[in-house]
């Protein structure tokens, strides 16, 4: 395994703080340490490849924790293949890992998608599949969106039990063995969801609050038992209202809980980013895309979740049927300009799209230029253009 020295940095925004003037160093494909021109200069290099960045910004990579799709694959097509090949497409663009999210289905597809999607994981050669992301099946029916209500499933332990038994397992960086799934969408208000949300946390699954029409009050139960995170913030949950705060408004005001944010200027107005700021600490802010198959695909028919999508000039893919709004079109490196542009600073910027996403589904020594964490790092340019990506210390991307 090749050692690794990037120098001649801009700055390096490590995921919490900013270093001007500075190298980062890779051995054994970790981060080894972050050092200044000045103490570069007296350090033994010998046998590092040296890597000049040309005055540009080196960065954590991206991690995307809600995308259904990507370049025309997508976990609607249930198909351990496309989901690679999402895997190498997303690192063409700075993201290092990612969630396959799956949109409700009968339960019978969702396990075989399920299936389909944690066979790849190990078998990526771009961004890795860092675990699931179940979009329902508990939805509230009255907040499920574009999602047909016959897909929608009271909470169930038993269903649960059936998915984690499709999804296999993995060893996390403490030793603990934990089920694929890492993260769930689900809608606080269902009756039976509190033994569900406890079994949930006993199996170190986060929980999120979305698609819902949870009251105030329902949003308090739910974060008693560990549903402290949303999904999509203000899209598809109760709006906040002056005598009913609803699921947005219980969001807002409470700090320990997170929101996912689309950054794309429509699914929130760019005001409101700075509001969120000012309400929320960086830390619970978590920049996802949302991203649906045809994104970014060059030929052939735009498809999601089995309806036939064309691109608007919005940036949103609607159904050809009948305009309803399928979803979102953005890249997380889009994402990333967007909120800078939106008036974050692009430390905070980096910190949503890098740190924070990895930290809310428990996945160790990830999201920072930190001693002993994995070597994914992406190069910026002063614009935020993507010149190089390297996963677990492998260059994956280079147009330095």
């Amino acid at each position: 395994m090749k050692n690794f020295c990037l120098f001649n940095a801009k700055s390096v925004l490590t995921g919490h703080d900013k270093i001007e003037n500075s190298a980062v160093l890779i051995k054994n494909g970790k981060i080894f340490d972050i050092v200044t021109a000045d103490r570069l200069e007296k350090i033994d290099l010998k046998g590092y490849t040296m890597i000049d960045v040309k005055g540009n910004y080196i960065t954590p990579g991206l991690y995307d924790n809600h995308i259904h799709g990507f370049y025309g694959y997508g976990t609607d097509q249930c198909s351990t293949d496309s989901i690679l090949k999402m895997s190498q497409h997303l690192a063409e663009y700075g993201v290092v890992g990612f969630l396959p999210t799956l949109y409700p289905r009968p339960v019978d597809e969702m396990i075989a998608t399920i299936k389909a999607c944690s066979d790849a994981i190990g078998k990526e050669k771009g961004a890795k599949i860092l675990g699931l992301h179940l979009e329902g099946p508990f939805f509230s029916p009255k907040k499920r969106g574009v999602h047909p209500i016959s897909y929608l499933q009271k909470p169930s332990i038993k269903i649960m039990k059936e998915f984690m038994d499709a999804a296999g397992t993995f060893t996390d960086t403490f030793g603990r063995k934990r089920t694929n799934i890492v993260t769930m969408t689900v809608a606080p208000e269902l009756k039976g969801m509190r033994e569900l949300a406890m079994f949930c946390m006993e199996n170190i699954i986060t929980l999120q609050a979305g698609h819902t029409n949870a009251t105030y009050e329902n949003m308090l139960e739910g974060f008693q038992v560990g549903i402290l995170h949303t999904t999509h913030f203000f899209n598809a949950m109760s709006k906040l209202d002056h005598r009913n705060p609803g699921a947005t408004g219980a969001g807002l005001m409470h700090g320990d809980v997170s929101c996912e944010i689309i950054a794309d200027g429509y699914h929130i107005h760019p005001k409101l980013f700075l509001m969120l700021r000012k309400l929320k600490d960086i830390s619970k802010l978590i920049l996802v895309t949302d991203g649906l198959t045809p994104t970014l695909q060059t030929s052939g028919k735009l498809i999601a979740n089995g309806d036939e999508v064309y691109l608007k000039d919005d940036g949103l893919f609607h159904t050809v049927a009948d305009d309803t709004i399928a979803g979102s079109s953005l890249t997380m490196i889009q994402g990333v300009k967007n909120l800078v542009e939106f008036g974050y600073s692009l430390s905070d910027a980096i910190q949503t799209s890098s740190y924070n996403p990895v930290k809310i589904i428990n996945r160790g020594k990830k999201g920072l230029i930190c001693h002993d964490y994995d070597a994914n790092i992406n190069v910026l340019d002063k614009d935020l253009n993507l010149k190089l990506t390297m996963i677990e210390s492998k260059i994956i991307f280079n147009k330095l």
